[in-house]
């Protein structure tokens, strides 16, 4: 609370302007779009690490011609700030070395505690130590030879109990006397004074890199990206479309979050284009989509991905899906480029692999041992695009003319799975000790196939001609069981949830002579299941098994053309944790109101 502000404020602004190029063909016509959004706000960001983030900027606009189902070329920006945001954690350590040492803190501490208050202690009765005497007053020894002690344990533990708080007034004259320093020794900094102000002001204002020492984070990153899509439609076969994108990154660091140092400039650009057919068979009662794609990264070869997928119709209202799919992940910027030391390691983009790096098992076993021999070595290859294919089946059907059901399984398989890979890198002086430790996560593949399976089925109940009841349960599961494959996955999924929800449309009812029709409701449960969640090395943990209900009430008022909406998530105030490391999240209540305006 003294070094982050935990309030969030946000401003979000976005103005759109839509043009018909041809008036007279009303909604047929294409539409010329001219868009800019922009974001400011201030707030505690948790992700690899958690951050102070201070007067952040976000702007985008673009630019977009399009026809409904025809076509659309689509060309945007995305240009952000990070104003004044900080490393909260670095910005403590700077701090405590602004101070003395915790050693010379401790020998402060320790020669004050001996020379005023050991002689209170003592004159107020606290146990000694006292040889074991026999019955005559002799001293007694034992079958080494050397005499026996022994102490009076329940006596010392009363005198602890009866003089608690006469303890804890001579802590706080130590802690006083430690923190004013002396004979050279820089004093504690304590909170609210000048001192620690300016301290904490210099630190915050210099930049996180090696040239500035600092804790600011420094941020002019954009992004640009053009994308197209055109749908024929040529008789012989019901359509085809044909796209394509490219994205060019350009992120600005200065060595505060990625690897751009010492005057290096990072830019990173992809591309990739597709085609797809549609096509209906059997009285329209089949049909098959199928696309293929491929894809280019500036760091990567090229890749496809196709796809195709059946949807049949046995009679009205039921469907049956069968689908093979197929997917790139390119590695992001962080996974190539990162540089962010967290305090425990410092978390690395891979894209050029590294070499020699100590296992940390067994340098833990070194450490108990002080045997070189003990030390394991790995190397990994730079990181590579992970690639997915995907088998699922799906069935979805009206029972009773009331009930929907749908319900899907899915199987997938995955090369060069993107996770992480901890190590240690480590010098040892002549006597073997460990010098220039530092801990390492660096972004890597699984060696080996992983899997995921899945399945998920959702139900809705229509009565009484505007109510429903709706339940929904997903299993997903990471099949990753490899004991020579120490990838960490952050799969950061909890296997089992589901959701339980009754709601409301245009209820029906009176109070007294007023009829009202247009009420709405909706009250919705949400369980889910505890799960590992692997994020850095600080932030790795198990999330507990929690559960939320939400609700929201609305009333449309015709004549104004205006919807008025209360409700709240998360309404009982079930203090939760959903990621480790991070905040409890309560209760969020809101009150919207929208307004339609419609031209008569």
């Amino acid at each position: 609370m003294d070094l982050v502000d935990y309030d969030t404020r946000n401003t979000k602004a976005n103005l759109a302007l839509h043009f018909r190029t041809k008036p007279s063909k009303l909604e047929e016509s294409p539409e010329f779009i001219v868009s800019s959004s922009f974001g400011s706000g201030t707030t505690v960001y948790q992700g690899d690490n958690r951050f102070s983030l201070r007067g952040i900027l976000f702007f985008q606009n673009r630019l977009e011609l399009r026809k409904e189902g025809k076509y659309f070329i689509r060309a945007y920006s995305t240009h952000d700030d990070a104003g004044n945001s900080y490393d909260p954690y670095f910005t403590a350590l700077k701090l405590q070395q602004r101070s003395m040492s915790n050693s010379d803190w401790a020998i402060f501490y320790v020669n004050y505690w001996r020379n005023n208050i050991e002689p209170k202690i003592k004159d107020m009765g606290y146990p000694e130590l006292q040889f074991l005497k026999d019955s005559l007053g002799n001293i007694v020894y034992g079958e080494n030879g050397v005499p026996i002690i022994t102490f009076d344990y329940a006596g010392a533990e009363q005198w602890l109990i009866d003089n608690a708080d006469s303890l804890a007034y001579w802590h706080s004259l130590a802690e006083k006397r430690a923190n004013q320093g002396g004979g050279g020794k820089p004093p504690h900094l304590t909170v609210g004074t000048p001192e620690f102000e300016a301290a904490f002001k210099e630190i915050t204002s210099a930049k996180s890199n090696e040239v500035e020492g600092g804790t600011k984070f420094y941020d002019k990153s954009a992004l640009y990206h053009l994308q197209g899509e055109y749908q024929f439609k040529p008789g012989f076969i019901e359509s085809i479309v044909v796209g394509g994108s490219g994205r060019l990154y350009t992120p600005i660091s200065d060595g505060t979050i990625f690897s751009d140092t010492a005057g290096i400039r990072i830019t990173n650009y992809e591309y990739g284009a597709y085609a797809g057919i549609e096509e209906h068979f059997i009285d329209q009662r089949l049909t098959l989509n199928a696309t293929f794609r491929v894809d280019k990264n500036q760091n990567f070869q090229w890749l496809a991905s196709p796809a195709v997928s059946l949807v049949f119709k046995p009679k009205p209202a039921n469907y049956l899906r069968l689908s093979f799919s197929s997917a790139i992940r390119n590695p992001t910027l962080t996974d190539q480029y990162l540089l962010l030391n967290v305090g425990p390691a410092t978390l690395t983009g891979n894209l050029y692999g590294v070499d020699s790096i100590i296992t940390v098992p067994s340098f833990l076993d070194y450490l108990d041992t002080q045997t070189l021999d003990t030390l394991e070595y790995f190397s990994l290859h730079g990181v590579q695009p992970e690639q997915v294919r995907t088998l699922e089946a799906g069935y979805r059907t009206t029972l009773f003319n009331r009930l929907y059901v749908d319900a899907s399984y899915y199987y997938s398989f995955y090369q060069h799975f993107i996770g992480y890979r901890l190590g240690i890198d480590s010098d040892f002086n002549e006597l073997g000790f460990p010098v220039n430790t530092k801990v390492y996560r660096f972004s890597a593949n699984s060696d080996n196939q992983v899997t995921t399976q899945g399945f998920s089925i959702g139900l809705n109940y229509y009565f009484w001609e505007h109510y429903a009841f709706s339940g929904n349960y997903s299993w997903n599961k990471l099949n990753k069981e490899f004991a020579d494959d120490p990838i960490i996955p952050a799969f950061n999924t909890p296997e089992h949830k589901f959701n339980l929800g009754v709601s409301g449309r245009d209820v029906h009812f009176r109070i007294g002579k007023m009829r009202v029709k247009t009420l709405g409701f909706n009250v919705n449960y949400k369980w889910i299941q505890g799960f590992v969640f692997e994020g850095s090395p600080q932030f790795t943990g198990f999330i507990p098994t929690y559960a939320l209900l939400d609700a929201q009430v609305n009333y449309r008022v015709e004549k104004w053309n205006t919807t008025f909406k209360l409700g709240a998530s998360n309404l009982l105030d079930n203090q939760v944790y959903q990621a480790y490391g991070g905040p409890r999240i309560g209760r969020m209540a809101y009150l919207s109101i929208t307004y339609d305006y419609r031209k008569l």
